[in-house]
This record gives structure tokens, sequence and C-alpha cells, in this order.
């Protein structure tokens, strides 16, 4: 089978639902493809069941609709999916699912974009021709678990983040979450609040913030600049925590907005956690150095037995799998773009990216608008 449009899309997560709708309210036609069996499979399929949007939601909406009114400032997952679908019929957004993408290259002829994709329902092969093509994977295409000496001999159990749903299976089991930051703090919290014997591994330095102090200070970057906000939540968030020091967990020296931008890497919104950690019902660990059965030992060469390990380690993209050179212009190896916000999402011949800067949903509505805009001007350009 082979269909030819205007624009190929890859991926029905939000940057692939906001980008097509953009271009539906312009008329331009488009055409989603989606490996899973629905929209926004990672918030229906790997993201545990207490999560809720961690910035406050004007900074959360897709282009030209906003949330509900009434909705929370911090919407929940499940109320986000629900704004999803809405958004999906409001728009006219129809992503064809089971379709994973094999191969994507230039064809040096006509200019246009060849994609291959296979059908993971029929087991088919389909071809698909478009003038533009937006990779809208996203940077959370694959679970990363790092490498541990050991590993592999662990007794226990050993998954993912995007795998954990809850801690209610956990209750009365030693558990070591390894990673610090939103999903592995806020999961240490729900292991503990189930009952589990929690220890969390924070190897790096985090910033503890609140979300009411991470909404203040983007409302307050578009008034003032970057260092005096910085400074000026730092200064709250340590009267509000004081010093975590002695909790094993060290404050980076650079301000938590200016680290967002310069390494993509988001302040932790603490939900509880610290509270727990304060207390002592979550222990803080330093970073692993070996495994060796249901015994972990870390770099302070302490040593621990565990009966389960949650890695909230973060993930990789898989562009690169099937998009090769021809992607070259805007992709790295790591599959991420290699130039920076915010000029990431545009490369050469027709190449875009949505929902690859580190910079959230508000990220996300921006590439699609850009994306949407760019691709108008090319198809319909003003008379000089």
């Amino acid at each position: 089978m082979e269909q030819k449009t205007t624009v190929l899309i890859i991926g029905a997560g939000p940057a692939g639902l906001a980008t097509s709708a953009c271009l539906n309210l312009k008329n331009i036609a488009n055409i989603v493809l989606e490996r899973e069996d629905c929209a926004a499979s990672l918030w229906r399929k790997r993201a545990y069941d207490r999560l809720k949007l961690h910035l406050a939601k004007e900074f959360c909406q897709l282009p030209h609709m906003p949330f509900p009114a009434g909705s929370p400032t911090f919407i929940p997952k499940n109320a986000f999916i629900s704004y999803l679908d809405d958004y999906v019929d409001k728009f006219d957004v129809s992503p064809l699912f089971c379709r994973s993408a094999v191969s994507a290259s230039l064809e040096a002829g006509s200019g246009k974009w060849n994609v291959v994709a296979q059908n993971l329902a029929s087991g088919g092969m389909e071809r698909y021709e478009a003038e533009f093509l937006v990779v809208a994977t996203g940077e959370n295409s694959e679970g990363f678990i790092p490498r541990v000496e050991g590993l592999d001999s662990f007794e226990g159990e050993v998954l993912h983040s995007s795998k954990f749903e809850n801690g209610g299976r956990f209750e009365g089991k030693e558990v070591l979450v390894v990673g610090s930051g939103n999903s592995g703090m806020e999961i240490a919290l729900d292991l503990a609040n189930w009952g589990a014997r929690t220890s969390i591994v924070i190897r790096s330095p985090v910033h503890v913030l609140t979300e009411n102090m991470v909404r203040l200070g983007m409302t307050l970057l578009a008034y003032l600049p970057l260092y005096l906000v910085d400074n000026l939540v730092m200064i709250i968030g340590d009267l509000r925590h004081g010093r975590l020091t002695k909790y094993g967990i060290i404050k980076p020296k650079e301000g938590p907005f200016a680290l967002k931008v310069s390494t993509g890497r988001s302040p932790v919104i603490d939900v509880g956690t610290i509270g727990k950690i304060k207390a002592g019902e979550i222990q803080v660990l330093p970073a692993m150095k070996m495994v060796k059965g249901n015994k972990v030992e870390f770099s302070n060469g302490r040593v621990k037995s565990f009966d389960a390990i949650v890695f909230a380690t973060g993930y990789n993209s898989t562009v690169k799998k099937w998009l090769k050179g021809d992607g070259d212009s805007l992709f790295a190896e790591n599959g991420m773009p290699k130039v920076k916000l915010p000029n990431h999402w545009k490369g050469e011949n027709g190449l875009y990216c949505a929902g690859f800067a580190s910079a959230g949903l508000a990220g996300v509505a921006q590439d699609a608008k850009k994306i949407s805009q760019d691709i108008h001007a090319t198809l319909f350009p003003l008379p000089k």
C-alpha cells in the first residue's frame, strides 16, 4: 500500500497531535503514524498512577485549546488524557495506529520523503510519500536502564519506571529507586506511602522546589532577568526545605532555570518526598557500584539487600534507528537535535522535529505552531 500526502508526522503523542491540529487549521493535508494502538501511549500505558503535570496548566496547554474551566492548577494524568482525547476530536486528528516506522529517506529526484512503515496489526509493509516529514516521536521513546556490574545476577525484580504503576504490590519489601528526577522522587514517595521500605539513589546535584515555586519562577521570567528569578526561587527553596546536604542532597551551582536552559534538566518538584527523607522513611544512597545476588554495593562501600529495583533513569530517542543519513541535517547520533532551543525544530529538505526541546508541553506547543507556520509559508509564499 502506498499513500501520498503533504506532511507525514511520525508519532501521536502530544507533539504529533498538536502539529497535526495546527496543520488542519491551515487546511494542509497530513497523516499521523503511531506505532502503538492509541494516541499518547506514554501517558496511557507508561505513566504511574499518581502522576500529575508538574507545571501549572497555563504552561501545559496545546495550541488553540486551553484546559476546561474549573480544571485544577496541576492536571492529573487521567484528566490530561481526557484533554488530549477532546483535542483530537476538536481538531479532527486521525492517527493511523500500529504503524512502526522502518525507514525514512529523501528521494533524490523528486525531493520528497519516502517512509516505509510496518503495519503491526497485519504484518504488512506500507509506503508513504510526503513533501514534508515531521518527527514527533519525542525524547521519551524507549526506557533507558544504565549498565551496572552484576545487575543480571539480581535475584529480585528489576523494572523501568515506565512499567511502574503504584507501590501497592511492594508493601513490606525493600525497594531501591535509582534516579532522582521528578519520576524517581515521586515513585519513592508512592512506595513509602504504600509501606515499602524505600531507598533512593541520588547521585547528582539537584534543585528541590515546589509546584508553586516553579509556577512563580516561570511567571516572573516574563518580566525579570533569569539570574534574578533563579536567586529568588533558590532563597525561597532554602527557606522551605532548609539545608539538604546532611540528607545526601546537594544543590547545583547553577540556578534551576539556568540549568534547565543549558542542560534540559528540570528541578525536582517536591510533593512530599523530602518530608519522608527527613523523617527517615526514605533513605538516600549514593551511586550504585555493583550488584551480587540480592545485595547492592554503593560507591561509599555500603552494602544493602533489596527485593526490587526501579530504574527512573530516563529514556532514549529511537529516531536514528529508522531515520538514517538523510536526517543528519537535524539529528545527532543520539537521536536528539544537533541545534539547541530555539532553532532545534527545523532541518533541511522539509525535515522537522516536534517535542525534542526538553521544554515540556510549552515547548511542544511552540514547535507545533512554528512547524505549521513554516510549512504554510513554504507552500503559499507571499508575493514579493
